[in-house]
């Protein structure tokens, strides 16, 4: 997010599958996951910290802190519209009508940010490309349809027919390898846009079929994010690492002309 605000001119940035907004690290259902202990938790407390994670961090901090301790974790809308400016506009879409209540709640009061009760995928067709030119999209859906990577294939073709310059995130799970392969070769073959891959696994990757890690796809990254990866994701793999885990990849899918990734 930082590389856009170097630029004076306003972005735009949609966030397809937004959800509540926030969520209570000190309530029966994290203590019974236990997910923020061995994530979050583990982040904030790790030494040497890549200083391309300190802004992500003072945000979760700044947002989550309740009488020194973090109790609240900041969705993706909140952390967004934190690292922008007055003047760049936020969509955050959600179709839960629980979750896009409360995130609604959240955001309440901020001109520059609007809430739509409908399903990702359809508010990326009707609001891409922006007026603004510039901007980022999040695709980071919750993979609760068996058809999920058909949808994304469909949707990102789409988005890079109507937006070139535009730069996608696109997080997914990790636990059918050979489909997640099958989906980059899809994009790989679809696709023309500069696209790299980063994942992480933080448990063992066999057994398959378990959510053993997580993966990135980013058409036009900034250069910034290219260059400050090799260091993020070796870290990260180290600190979030169970017994048996900890791996990385880094990679184009589509490569970019400044080469080969560093590290």
């Amino acid at each position: 997010m930082n590389h856009l605000t170097r630029k004076p001119k306003p972005f735009f940035v949609l966030d397809t599958h937004a959800g509540q907004g926030r969520f209570d690290l000190a309530g029966p259902e994290a203590e019974k996951t236990g997910e923020a202990r061995g994530g979050i938790f583990r982040l904030l407390e790790a030494p040497d910290l890549p200083e391309a994670l300190a802004p992500y961090l003072a945000q979760v901090r700044r947002l989550g802190m309740i009488e020194g301790s973090l109790q609240r974790y900041p969705g993706s809308p909140l952390l967004a519209r934190a690292l922008m400016r007055p003047g760049d506009r936020l969509v955050a879409a959600e179709l839960h009508p629980v979750h896009g209540e409360s995130l609604a709640r959240l955001m309440r009061g901020d001109r520059d940010t609007r809430i739509e009760a409908r399903d990702g995928y359809e508010a990326l067709k009707a609001l891409v490309p922006p007026p603004e030119r510039r901007g980022l999209v999040l695709i980071d859906p919750p993979f609760e349809r068996t058809d999920e990577f058909t949808a994304l294939e469909r949707a990102v073709t789409a988005l890079v027919g109507r937006w070139r310059a535009g730069t996608c995130v696109i997080w997914y799970p990790i636990k059918d390898e050979p489909a997640v392969r099958r989906f980059h070769q899809t994009l790989k073959d679809r696709l023309d846009v500069p696209t790299l891959i980063a994942e992480l696994w933080v448990r063992p990757r066999f057994p398959p079929l378990k959510l053993n890690g997580t993966g990135l796809v980013i058409l036009n990254p900034p250069y910034p994010l290219h260059t400050a990866l090799p260091e993020v994701l070796p870290w990260l793999a180290g600190v979030l690492a169970e017994p048996g885990g900890g791996d990385w990849r880094l990679d184009w899918l589509i490569e970019e002309r400044m080469g080969p990734c560093p590290g």
